[in-house]
């Protein structure tokens, strides 16, 4: 089982594009310098590097108790769910069944699921704060490593594969920032400090707010 969390690989992803990408980018421009514009796909370039591919493997010993426990729990809710999803669809395919008559199915089938999800939720915590270290730990080094690989290809601008109506491969930086971030970050701990909350070390690392002068 490959744990994979995506929350903080995204708002990386998000963040990367906002810094590389400006608003308006006009077609004369673009059209000057054909080297000097790529695209790069920041999650896949965390979940490549060599940190990120480490660290998962790790987790799947240090974590087995919880992967196992979660696993044989989804199992055993799977089953606990058949007989109210077939409730539900006996109710559905019954003769003359409206939204209103299959209600009552259907309201106890998604109080099931919506229950089962909060119960692999809380069983998921461990695994799931161990990912997000990881991937924060990753995503501090993402800008310094896009912005080694733009020096290195000699790119200007880079911009999402969203932006991208069509390309040749070459133009595709994400391996190049990949050899940046296992040169940056080449090993992660997958073990989070006591207290450790996601977004907390991006949150320290921004600027105080101003504070309005004193009268």
């Amino acid at each position: 089982m490959t744990i994979i969390s995506k929350t903080i690989l995204k708002s990386a992803a998000v963040a990367m594009v906002a810094m590389t990408a400006p608003a308006l980018v006009s077609a004369p421009a673009m059209a000057q310098s054909k080297s000097s514009i790529a695209m790069a796909n920041y999650e896949a370039a965390m979940a490549k590097s060599q940190a990120y591919t480490v660290a998962m493997t790790q987790m799947q010993t240090t974590y087995k108790a919880d992967i196992d426990a979660v696993n044989a729990r989804a199992t055993a809710l799977q089953a606990e769910l058949k007989p109210v999803v077939e409730a539900y669809n006996a109710a559905v395919q019954k003769p003359g069944a409206t939204p209103q008559s299959v209600q009552p199915q259907a309201q106890a089938l998604q109080a099931k699921q919506q229950s089962a999800q909060q119960e692999l939720t809380v069983l998921r915590q461990r695994i799931s704060l161990a990912t997000a270290y990881v991937e924060e730990q990753i995503a501090l080094k993402l800008e310094a490593a896009v912005k080694a690989a733009m020096k290195v290809k000699n790119v200007d601008l880079v911009l999402s594969p969203q932006a991208v109506i069509a390309r040749e491969p070459y133009v595709d930086i994400t391996d190049a920032i990949v050899l940046e971030l296992n040169k940056l970050v080449p090993s992660v701990s997958i073990t989070p400090p006591a207290g450790w909350e996601p977004g907390k070390a991006n949150q320290q690392q921004q600027p105080p707010a101003a504070q309005p002068a004193s009268r």
